[in-house]
């Protein structure tokens, strides 16, 4: 689904592309919600009552928007954002504008470079797969040093994560 291809007027283009990464991202937000729903009918319920649990909802729900919109220049995270926003039922009106600043922001870069991203990789695979493999080891080592030095400081100006008292920890088995 390339959409530089539709032979479409490139404000067209980018209303659908908004279109579909909206409906799906709100698709993804209610299956959360549901999914906790049945969750509440487990043994789970006893954890997500929890204070602990509890007060981890009220900061995704006060400090997730932003994460919400930024999920959408990723590649993999934005369904699992969505899901959890959904999950741990983030309020619609947080929700809602942080998912259309991201569909904007998604359909722009989808709809203008994001694609090209993909053919120049796909031309690289085609002149030599093990060059293209090299390329990919390089951007997965990058990104995992970008995410463990942001860990690292996050840690460091909080301090190491308290461990949860037993009894707020999920049943096991």
């Amino acid at each position: 689904m390339d959409p530089t291809q539709w032979g479409a007027p490139f404000p067209v283009a980018v209303s659908a592309l908004f279109c579909i990464v909206l409906l799906r991202s709100n698709a993804t937000y209610w299956v959360g919600r549901l999914v906790a729903n049945g969750a509440h009918r487990t043994r789970a319920a006893q954890w997500m009552d929890s204070p602990r649990y509890r007060q981890a909802v009220q900061k995704i729900n006060r400090w997730g928007a932003p994460a919400v919109s930024a999920s959408f220049l990723t590649v993999g995270v934005q369904t699992v954002i969505n899901l959890a926003a959904g999950a741990v039922r983030m309020p619609l009106t947080r929700y809602i504008p942080a998912t259309i600043v991201g569909s904007i922001a998604w359909a722009f870069l989808y709809g203008t470079v994001g694609f090209v991203g993909f053919e120049a990789f796909s031309l690289l695979w085609e002149h030599s797969p093990t060059v293209a493999w090299g390329a990919g080891l390089v951007a997965l080592a990058g990104l995992t040093w970008f995410i463990v030095r942001q860990v690292r400081q996050g840690r460091a100006e909080t301090g190491p994560e308290p461990t949860a008292p037993a009894e707020d920890r999920p049943p096991v088995g």
